[in-house]
């Protein structure tokens, strides 16, 4: 690294820093996300708990509507919540698989820095002397 100018060496570290802020920003969004996502299914888990404890014909079932409520058959209802559910696990996996790209990209991002900022060593003349045997078999 010590061919390339100050100026060069300055754009590359800046624009790895620009990588490892972007990533851990978007990982941090991403975060946010699954979290809600996770909220909004247990949320759904338990409204699909409650409707299965009333027992079948027993009451009306609504569904919300603005500012309104519609009446709906039961089976309506369960298959909404079914395909809502198994929507919202496809985004969540999604979601799992952004924030292993992002945060992998923040790790290459710091790795990179790391070798910029820390210098290789320099051979040591004692190293030299230190070389490992090799052996040779006579027959």
């Amino acid at each position: 690294m010590s061919n390339l100018s100050d100026d060069t060496l300055r754009k590359i570290l800046q624009q790895i820093q620009t990588q490892a802020i972007n990533g851990q920003r978007q990982s941090a969004i991403v975060r946010a996300q699954i979290q809600q996502k996770e909220k909004e299914k247990k949320i759904l888990e338990l409204t699909m708990r409650e409707l299965a404890s009333v027992p079948e014909g027993e009451g009306k079932l609504y569904r919300g509507v603005g500012k309104m409520f519609i009446e709906q058959s039961r089976s309506s209802i369960n298959g909404r919540h079914k395909s809502l559910e198994t929507s919202l696990g496809e985004d969540i996996s999604s979601l799992q698989k952004k924030q292993k790209y992002y945060d992998r990209q923040v790790e290459e991002a710091n790795g990179q820095l790391r070798d910029i900022a820390v210098p290789e060593p320099e051979p040591r003349a004692v190293d030299a002397l230190y070389r490992p045997l090799t052996v040779v078999e006579v027959c």
